[in-house]
């Protein structure tokens, strides 16, 4: 009990120290996402958190949970500094500026976390069981959703590759979050207790384990038909050339010239905008690229900005995927735009300002929200989504059961060679496991790979360079638990549990 008094009376006597020792191990919660994968760690640097929040005031609590919270997403997520500064051409203080301000805002709902849990387990350790998961869920759906939603790091995502990933089907990535709080409450519980309930705690403990380990023996989905023959192509160019203009020709040599000598695959599919222009100017192009399609009998996916008038005359931009090879040509827009990278929620004074600094500032369009699937020349059902789509799950299950496979095009060239495109095709795996479907995933830089239903990675290829991958992949049908309903049951019942314990703590 020595190590439990010691870390008592840490944020007593040093709390400057005892916020830095926060902040670092918000800063190692990182390393249990892709690229590390060190998801075993998770438990035990959750602990001090659970701890200080169960012997600590509310809002004590919240400042240490506050300091977590700054190390995990300042660790997480700098490549926004690559992407603003490296590839953005914006200067360094601007890329700082939106860095941090992304990092406390996240922060925030981490303080907000502490604070709950303190309030509501009221220092009894038993509470913390149901108090803790609860709260935790609760805050981190909110923060998927609220100011259009930064769902990244949520912490289910790391435990992809554990025994709880059998969660997933049934209750999507919440659940596992829900079930790895859970487990890691009763550690803390059992080293607190010294009555015959300690038994009970240590049951808690391995009881998630053991129900996502038997639901990882269900097959959700089944096969929907014959195995397609789906290529990917990646270019392989770095971002800050794909727009020059001299580049313009040998990339559309690349991808069709590439796409002729596939004539055996039923689809292929390119990256997001993997044309780097505007459809209105590359008319000929695409009509040359459907005539290869109905020539070789031969779906093609490929990704461009749509440019054209509305009905008062305003052009619009949007980031869409066209399909080519069937009857007419089918169309994808991106329905969830990324906030300061594909529209600008700023007064016109300061989008002015953002002109003549030479910043972006024109907004694209979003898509409809509901949006009919695409249909390759063979049959077969496809659910798109672009880039940032594929971290908001719960938007995405529209299309399922109808989709038999599922697509995800992304330019992850804008993260440069760090964390994140491991960590976007960490989340594009969850989203397979969720609803039972292979995915195909397609990027201008890489990591493209398939992705099986069970969300492991069937192949990849590496970064940097031209890429095509061929593989089988089946279509599948039916629906997980989670396809059916979402994140309704795990989401609803924790925020029931939240509004139960405030209403009690009010009244007493």
């Amino acid at each position: 009990m020595l190590g439990m008094n010691s870390l008592i009376l840490l944020p007593i006597d040093r709390p400057i120290l005892s916020r830095l020792v926060f902040l670092g191990l918000g800063c190692l919660t990182t390393t249990a996402f892709a690229p590390f994968g060190w998801h075993l760690l998770v438990p035990l640097l959750l602990l001090p958190f659970l701890f200080v929040c169960l012997t600590q005031a509310p809002r004590d609590a919240a400042k240490y949970a506050f300091c977590y919270g700054f190390g995990l997403f300042l660790s997480g997520t700098y490549w926004i500094y690559i992407s603003v500064v490296t590839y953005g051409d914006a200067p360094a203080w601007i890329a700082l500026m939106l860095m941090l301000g992304l990092t406390l805002i996240m922060s925030i709902y981490l303080w907000l976390t502490g604070w709950l849990i303190s309030g509501l387990s009221r220092g009894e350790p038993w509470l913390l069981l149901v108090v803790a998961p609860a709260t935790w869920v609760s805050i981190e759906w909110l923060r998927g959703w609220v100011l259009t939603g930064f769902p990244w790091m949520t912490l289910g995502y790391s435990y992809i590759d554990s025994a709880l990933a059998g969660w997933a089907p049934v209750l999507g990535v919440y659940g596992i979050s829900a079930m790895l709080v859970l487990s890691t409450s009763a550690m803390l519980v059992a080293m607190m207790t010294r009555s015959r309930q300690r038994w009970l705690a240590i049951a808690i403990i391995v009881l998630p384990w053991i129900g996502g380990a038997v639901l990882k023996t269900v097959d959700w989905t089944a096969s929907a038909g014959a195995p397609i023959t789906i290529t990917l192509v990646q270019s392989g160019v770095s971002q800050d050339k794909k727009w020059l203009p001299e580049q313009l020709a040998p990339t559309l040599k690349f991808y069709r010239d590439t796409t002729s000598q596939l004539s055996d695959s039923a689809i292929v599919v390119w990256p997001e905008v993997a044309i780097p222009s505007v459809t209105d100017l590359m008319e000929d192009y695409i009509a040359a690229l459907e005539l290869d399609s109905f020539r070789n009998k031969q779906t093609i996916l490929f990704g461009i900005l749509e440019r054209d008038d509305d009905r008062r005359g305003k052009v619009r931009v949007r980031n869409s995927m066209i399909m080519l090879g069937g009857t007419t040509r089918q169309y994808y827009r991106k329905r969830h735009l990324v906030p300061f990278g594909e529209y600008f929620p700023v007064p016109n004074g300061v989008r002015k300002w953002m002109r003549m600094l030479n910043l972006p500032f024109s907004d694209l369009t979003a898509g409809a929200d509901l949006q009919p699937l695409l249909v390759a020349a063979n049959g077969t059902k496809i659910a798109v989504a672009i880039c940032y789509e594929d971290a908001f799950g719960a938007e995405q299950l529209y299309a399922v059961p109808e989709a038999e496979v599922l697509i995800n095009v992304s330019n992850d060239g804008w993260f440069g060679d760090s964390i994140a495109p491991h960590q976007h095709l960490q989340i594009a795996r969850m989203r397979s496991l969720e609803v039972g479907r292979a995915a195909v995933r397609a990027t201008n830089t890489g990591i493209s790979a398939f992705i099986g239903p069970r969300g492991h990675i069937l192949k990849s290829g590496p970064q940097f360079e031209p890429v095509t991958l061929t593989m089988d992949v089946e279509p599948r049908n039916g629906s997980t638990p989670y396809a059916n309903r979402g994140n309704l049951p795990i989401v609803g019942l924790c925020l029931l549990i939240v509004a139960a314990f405030w209403l009690r703590s009010r009244a007493s």
